[in-house]
């Protein structure tokens, strides 16, 4: 159910946005982990690399296509912070023509492209037939991975984080049952894998839309709103594309870091494929905070409260470092352990290198904590070019070490990629956020909300509880020392998508 996340405590409502977020990110890490078992105990532990050595590509396109249907959220989010029904529906609208065509356009050149490209990487020549048929596959499901990401985003978008979570959780049960049978009862091999995620998908994207049309009125789109004007496929792109273009970007990164990987031998990089598995729970974790960061940036940006904002920001960025060094405790104590849950007996070299890479990534969590609250927030904003700059830092970075330490001192040089990324990164962020948080302090605090033609219903009154069919119309409480209601009105500046909305309606 929609939710406005303009009103509450920043920090219980970050906190609560985030913790279904979390949950999510967990199960759809225990898919993945159910995946790497099955695979890594019944195939092997080649076939196990094989997977991991297709991650980079496939972050490479389907990174760039999920940043891009992140990206097309915020004018959503934006909107329903102004209470603007008419922004709302525009922005799905050109959001989901766009996911659409881009779904076209992978879902046919992606598979063409995936053996060629996994040669150039120097993927070993015993992984490169299962990693290729992997790489296919998944790319011909790339569709319903990317209308899933975009259906989840535009419904957290209106505030609501907890759907998305259980369609994920249906997904995640699916998924496992669907590998257990492709793949150790079917005998259908890493193929058969990557099948049962795609199909797995495909019913996350067919029960969003029964939920949207059953219960989230606000997101139903019009003929009228399906004519997409100009400037609102500007719009969406000039925030949508920046966000692509800096997953693409750090995915590259990561691609550098597979070739060295692959220079290595098929040990290192079934070492770092079984490290990531773990890592990426973890770093799901900071990343929920993130996207719950810049959910509430661009709701409250869109309701006029830079006030929130300021505040949010702040206290996300607290909870974000507690979190990252309680994951960095435990991965540093056990993650060898962990790592002994994906691979059989007789890999020990495996488990040391990938409880080395954990233990240097758990060190360094909080420097990730604080790169995604931040970044979430300025893209919040509708700021696009800090945030793709700092993709560009973290490319640079990342192909330093795998290059330049990876020659020096292998694995160890390798796997000091990732946090020598985030460190460069949070040097742009922090300074530019910074000048951010001082012009916030000086940007005037909408008095009332805004009231347009056709108010959005809201479920919930104005302290987040929720009830449903409220129409939220009534003013927003604002701080002591902030514009109050009685006060002469001034002209206050909104964000650009809901400009232009104005502009239709008059």
């Amino acid at each position: 159910m929609a939710k406005s996340l303009t009103t509450g405590a920043p920090w219980r409502v970050i906190l609560a946005f985030s913790v279904p977020l979390l949950i999510g990110n967990v199960v759809q890490q225990m898919y993945q982990f159910a995946d790497a078992i099955v695979v890594g105990r019944h195939l092997g532990v080649n076939s196990l690399a094989a997977v991991g050595a297709t991650g980079s590509l496939l972050f490479l396109l389907i990174g760039f296509a999920w940043g891009m249907t992140s990206g097309f959220a915020i004018p959503t989010a934006q909107g329903f912070g102004a209470r603007d029904q008419l922004a709302v529906r525009r922005s799905v609208a050109t959001g989901t023509l766009l996911t659409a065509a881009m779904s076209l356009l992978l879902t046919v050149v992606a598979p063409l492209i995936a053996g060629p490209a996994l040669e150039l990487l120097q993927t070993p020549a015993e992984l490169l037939p299962e990693a290729t048929t992997f790489a296919q596959v998944s790319f011909l499901g790339a569709s319903a991975v990317m209308f899933f990401n975009y259906l989840s985003a535009i419904i957290r978008a209106i505030g609501d984080s907890r759907t998305p979570l259980v369609f994920l959780t249906l997904s995640c049960i699916l998924n496992i049952g669907l590998v257990i049978l492709a793949v150790w009862t079917l005998d259908w091999g890493v193929g058969g894998a990557a099948l049962a995620t795609g199909i797995s998908q495909g019913v996350s994207v067919v029960l969003c839309l029964e939920y949207v049309r059953r219960r989230v009125p606000v997101l139903h789109l019009k003929r009228s709103d399906l004519k997409v004007a100009r400037a609102d496929v500007v719009e969406h792109l000039r925030l949508g594309l920046p966000m692509g273009f800096m997953a693409s970007i750090i995915s590259i990164g990561t691609l550098t870091v597979q070739v060295k990987l692959n220079e290595l031998g098929a040990d290192a990089v079934a070492a770092y494929t079984t490290g990531a598995r773990v890592d990426n729970l973890a770093v799901a974790l900071l990343a929920s905070l993130g996207l719950a960061a810049s959910m509430f940036t661009a709701q409250n940006h869109g309701g006029g409260r830079p006030d929130r904002i300021r505040r949010g920001v702040k206290q996300a960025v607290w909870i974000a470092i507690v979190v990252a060094v309680i994951e960095g405790v435990l991965l540093i104590f056990f993650g060898g352990d962990i790592v002994r849950i994906f691979v059989g007996d007789g890999s020990e070299a495996v488990v040391a290198d990938a409880a080395h890479m954990l233990a240097v990534n758990g060190a360094t969590y909080w420097a990730l904590g604080i790169l995604f609250v931040v970044r979430g927030a300025l893209q919040g904003l509708g700021h696009t070019a800090v945030p793709t700059w700092t993709g560009v830092i973290e490319l640079v970075m990342r192909v330093a070490a795998a290059v330049w330490l990876g020659a020096l001192f292998g694995f160890v040089g390798v796997i000091w990629s990732n946090p020598l990324a985030w460190f460069g990164a949070i040097a742009l962020l922090i300074p530019a956020y910074v000048r951010e948080h001082r012009r916030l302090a000086h940007a005037l605090v909408s008095p009332t909300t805004a009231t347009p033609t056709t108010p959005i219903p809201v479920v919930g009154p104005s302290d987040g509880s929720m009830v449903v069919d409220a129409v939220f119309t009534a003013p927003i409480p604002v701080q002591a020392g902030v514009l109050h209601a009685d006060e002469p009105r001034r002209k206050i500046r909104m964000p650009r998508f809901a400009r232009s909305r104005a502009r239709d309606r008059a």
